[in-house]
């Protein structure tokens, strides 16, 4: 592993890319998961924090379209450079062709402006102005196919700048291009792409859930491993459930994906950093602390000398978001990890997984066919119910708690203790519950209300309120499709029951807590 020649003690040159015009991208009416405050946030929170002054903040100008073409089709393009200039009735129309998108009138020139930026970012680091670089950008770009918009996701901006180096600027001696996708979706398109390209080794972490977590298809299964000359080169580690934590990423990059960097020796890595993932995140389910990200950066720094472009993804709690993404500039300007250890472990599931994903691509990465250590795998392992309290547990948190454990680096909150019982360290634990279940009740008295209406459904993530509401529907809640055939209306009110069922398996973990914290207390009243 060829370490950075830049000393740890030396100023890293970090480039940072922003522009208020992509904020003009915004639904009409409604809060979208994917909004402006989300670049906002991150950009004020690197200005409290001191950061810019120690980045170079760089300037860039819009995609030119034929290195859009490098990955998408005519017809595409040509449909992002002019849905800006239709009315909201035609715009509208449009996006509800397809899969959880919305157009207004800054959506041609935001698109266009992340995925410039992108390319500009990888453009310094490829020729060595910048050590590294994050470009804060949206609409994300992961999910947009080549000939359709697709999951919040205008054009790839990944995959578009991946190209253009390796295929438009030689001259800078980039011949191998990593990309990590830890965002907590399946990057999809990039897949796709790339997936007969030798050139370009994929990696995602992602949720998958026997392919009911979107994008909803069996293309982020772990046995999806690239085609032609691309065989090998296409690596899914597809997790089946939310609590995800640090330490199960830990896992997979120390036993997946840093043997194989080693092997394939990229000259530049590109991230596209979804914080999805994160503590607290209301889409992504699972637990990964801003130490848990820096962490993954800083083992993977090890790499291409350095060379990593970071491009923003997903992300959608805004404390969380902050939070994660300051964590991973201060680790590409530091080049130093935090003085701290874990002491979590991987849940129970992670290494089966793990093994799996590893047989799977031994035959092409001969480094993966060694047996992993019984004494790495035989510890003290978290359980099932272990991973959903972890999973629930997150969202008790306030934004306030979120900074304190970012600062103190408090962020592990189970350990199993001799006896599997569960130990609760926050001290306004039963506040906590009671908030929570105060939660629970107002959801299930919603679901109650909407399961009345049969025409009323809410979609899965991440389709979003783009649509006027239609004749089926008594509410103005959105549906996947306008057109809903009665098959349809009934899957949407499944999907509803099903979201029933969930709250109440929260309610009994709420209730499991609660006998957990009276036993607590009476014994440490007792003592």
């Amino acid at each position: 592993m060829e370490k950075a020649k830049k000393g740890r003690t030396e100023r890293r040159r970090v480039g940072l890319l922003f522009d208020e015009r992509m904020c003009k991208h915004k639904q009409a009416g409604g809060k979208h998961p994917e909004n402006p405050e989300r670049i906002r946030v991150i950009w004020d929170n690197l200005n409290a924090a001191g950061l810019l002054p120690r980045c170079v903040v760089l300037n860039a100008k819009e995609s030119e379209d034929n290195h859009l073409a490098l990955v998408h089709s005519k017809e595409h393009i040509d449909l992002i450079k002019t849905i800006s200039s239709k009315n909201l009735k035609k715009m509208r129309k449009i996006a509800n062709k397809y899969d959880s998108i919305y157009f207004n009138k800054g959506s041609s020139e935001a698109a266009y402006l992340a995925a410039g930026f992108v390319i500009e970012a990888t453009e310094r680091v490829a020729k060595g102005d910048l050590d590294s670089a994050f470009a804060i950008v949206r609409p994300p770009g992961h999910h947009a196919e080549e000939s359709e918009p697709m999951g919040f996701c205008l054009f790839n901006n990944v995959a578009i700048a991946t190209s253009v180096i390796l295929n438009e600027r030689p001259e800078l001696g980039i011949k191998k291009i990593l990309i990590v996708d830890w965002d907590v979706h399946h990057g999809n398109s990039t897949q796709k792409m790339f997936y007969k390209d030798p050139r370009v080794l994929v990696f995602s972490v992602h949720r998958h859930d026997s392919g009911t977590f979107y994008p909803e298809s069996d293309d982020g299964s772990y046995n999806m491993v690239g085609e032609g000359l691309g065989t090998g080169y296409n690596i899914n580690v597809p997790w089946e459930g939310g609590g995800i934590g640090d330490a199960d990423y830990f896992a997979v990059w120390d036993h997946i994906l840093l043997p194989v960097a080693k092997e394939f020796d990229p000259d530049l890595i590109i991230i596209s950093a979804g914080f999805d993932a994160a503590i607290g995140d209301p889409i992504g389910g699972c637990c990964l602390s801003p130490y848990g990200y820096s962490i993954m950066l800083y083992k993977l720094m090890g790499f291409a000398r350095g060379k990593i472009v970071m491009a923003l993804e997903g992300g959608y709690n805004p404390t969380s978001l902050a939070n994660a993404t300051q964590a991973c500039i201060e680790m590409l300007l530091d080049y130093k990890p935090p003085n701290r250890s874990l002491k979590d472990l991987p849940l129970k599931p992670t290494w089966p997984l793990i093994k799996t994903v590893r047989q799977a691509l031994c035959i092409y990465w001969p480094i993966l066919a060694a047996e992993i250590p019984d004494k790495v795998i035989n510890r003290r392992l978290h359980t099932e119910v272990d991973a959903k309290l972890r999973q629930e547990e997150v969202y008790d948190r306030t934004p306030a708690e979120c900074e304190h454990a970012r600062v103190s680096g408090s962020e592990d909150y189970f350990e199993e203790e001799a006896e599997e019982e569960l130990e609760f360290q926050h001290p306004n634990k039963l506040e906590c519950i009671k908030l929570e279940l105060k939660t629970l009740i107002s959801e299930l008295e919603s679901q109650h209300v909407v399961s009345k209406s049969s025409s009323s459904s809410m979609p899965p993530f991440p389709c979003a309120a783009t649509q006027e509401p239609s004749s089926i529907r008594k509410t103005k809640r959105s549906c996947p499709v306008v057109e809903a055939s009665n098959a349809k209306v009934e899957s949407c009110v499944k999907r509803r029951c099903n979201k029933t069922d969930a709250v109440l398996e929260r309610a009994q973990l709420c209730l499991h807590k609660i006998q957990h914290l009276k036993t607590t207390f009476f014994v440490d009243s007792a003592t």
